[in-house]
Parts: C-alpha cells; sequence; structure tokens
C-alpha cells in the first residue's frame, strides 16, 4: 500500500518553476543532506502530474571497490549487512533493528568503507556515505513529505542548504489514500504572493479496527 497523489498548478507563475519532493531522514545520527526524490519540471498552469508514493523501500550499497549491490527491500525494523563472502561483497539481510521505525545497514566487511542508497519507487530517496566498518547507516521517515520551488536541484542528487532553506512545507500523508497536492500563489513580479501548497479532495486509507474515515463503522 502506499498514497496516490497528484501535483496541481493552480499557480500564478510565470517562470515555469522546478518543484522538488523529498523525505528527510529523522534518525538521531544522520548527517547527510537530503536527495531530491522526485523533481516535476515544465507542469503549467492548469496542468496537473499525478504519482504514487510507496511504503516499500529498497536499499543497495556501494563499497571502496567500485562494486554495486543489487537492491534488496527494507523495511522498518530490520537489519541488513554488507559482508565478505567466499565470491566476494554481499548484502544480506540479519535480523531486527535497533528500533521498529528504523532501517539499518551494518557495514561488517573487514577494511573499507561503504555508501548506501535507500530507494522508493525505483528513485533514489536518501544516501549514507562513508560508512566505515562495524558502524551502522540508520534511516527513519516520518509519514510526511517535503515540497517546494527548486530552481537547481536534481532528481536523484544531494541538495545544498541553500536549496533547503527555501522549502519549508511539509505535508502529512499518515493514513491518506489518496490527494491532491495544490500549489497557489506566485506572479510575475516582487509583491507577488509566496507559494502555497496544501492537500485537498483527501481519501484517508479504511482501518477496520478505527471503522470508516467519516466516523462511522460498517454496521
Amino acid at each position: 500500500m502506499g498514497t496516490e497523489l497528484n501535483f496541481v498548478n493552480r499557480s500564478d507563475d510565470l517562470n515555469n518553476s522546478e518543484i522538488v519532493i523529498f523525505q528527510k531522514n529523522v534518525a538521531t545520527n544522520y548527517d547527510e543532506m537530503p536527495v531530491a526524490w522526485m523533481v516535476i519540471k515544465n507542469c503549467g498552469r492548469g496542468d496537473h502530474h499525478p504519482f504514487y508514493l510507496s511504503l516499500g523501500n529498497y536499499v543497495a550499497v556501494n563499497d571502496s571497490h567500485g562494486n554495486y549491490t543489487s537492491r534488496l527491500e527494507i523495511q522498518n525494523g530490520q537489519l541488513v549487512k554488507m559482508e565478505l563472502s567466499y565470491s566476494g561483497d554481499r548484502l544480506i539481510r540479519d535480523g531486527y533493528s535497533a528500533s521498529v521505525k528504523q532501517m539499518q545497514v551494518l557495514n561488517n566487511l573487514p577494511r573499507g568503507a561503504i555508501n548506501v542508497h535507500i530507494y522508493k519507487n525505483e528513485k533514489l530517496l536518501a544516501t549514507k556515505t562513508s560508512v566505515a566498518p562495524q558502524q551502522k547507516a540508520t534511516f527513519e521517515f516520518k509519514p510526511t513529505i517535503w515540497i517546494g520551488v527548486a530552481s537547481e536541484a536534481e532528481q536523484g542528487q544531494v541538495m545544498n542548504m541553500a536549496i533547503i532553506s527555501n522549502i519549508n512545507t511539509e505535508l502529512s500523508l499518515k493514513d491518506v489514500a489518496s490527494a491532491d497536492i495544490v500549489m497557489t500563489g506566485g506572479g510575475p513580479d516582487a509583491n507577488s504572493s509566496p507559494f502555497v501548497f496544501s492537500l485537498e479532495n483527501v481519501v484517508m486509507q479504511y482501518n477496520p479496527a478505527q471503522g470508516l474515515p467519516d466516523g462511522s463503522d460498517l454496521t
């Protein structure tokens, strides 16, 4: 399961602005800048751009020898490790992480740092570089996305502080099955209103334990 989203441009923007969407790793030991998970380009006024945010994540690792592993599905609460086998370095599952909300990757190689990459919907979501032997890369994501206008963000690339500091809209997607993300504001001059992003046409996921999203139940 995941969330069906639809970006809708209802702004007065005349600059063909690019929209960047990303998630932040909130693990306490995380010191890397966020990655531009998605960049929406050339979405004109009145146009829309549908996309899907899945719950599933995949992890891949590259080592100091220039080798890249295949992507391995990883869930919250899981630990995977990079180890040296008879056939070379390999990435395998290895039990549980320190928290049910976190995904962890252990560098169990005898020598050499690794870079750890998390993917969602086939796109790079987060990365942790230079993880030394016996150290772990820890990832934790809230059910939210960050969205804003950016002129220099490249999809799949780490963003710099100048880009991050201009993006301050966090949208909660907790229990959301589908929604429109509507952009308003903007304009041709310096006196134009700022861009605003809001959720509309929100449909909540049905949870049998809590009844229907509107508070009723099936009986």
